[in-house]
């Protein structure tokens, strides 16, 4: 039985090569626009805190990659920016070889800082 990861970087370490190249671009650009971010693993996925209150979550399964945003309010709010892209109630779904684009994952993680404080 595999242990649990209790970092991103061991999630990451098992899903597949694709996913975790556009997981990472993810990460990357979700620090990038929350510097003081802590990464932590939450309900099994990595997810990103910001002044103790969760922020923003992505994960890898069978058939897709999800980016959580942690709130069906931002998901609303830019659901014309989202179309092409698979979205239930609090979740993105895409694939690596139609990712979500960087400068959306940086206005959802702005909407969500702006949420969180307000």
């Amino acid at each position: 039985m595999k242990s649990k990861p209790r970092t991103i970087d061991e999630y990451l370490v098992n899903v597949t090569a694709d996913q975790r190249s556009v997981l990472e671009q993810l990460r990357k650009t979700i620090r990038a626009t929350a510097p003081k971010v802590e990464e932590c693993i939450s309900y099994g996925i990595p997810a990103f805190r910001l002044d103790g209150r969760s922020l923003v979550f992505f994960g890898a399964w069978a058939n897709h990659c999800s980016f959580y945003p942690g709130s069906s309010r931002t998901l609303k709010k830019f659901q014309n920016d989202l179309k092409s892209f698979h979205i239930t109630k609090g979740t993105i779904r895409f694939s690596p070889d139609n990712p979500l684009p960087l400068a959306l994952v940086k206005k959802l993680v702005k909407a969500r800082i702006a949420e969180n404080r307000s």
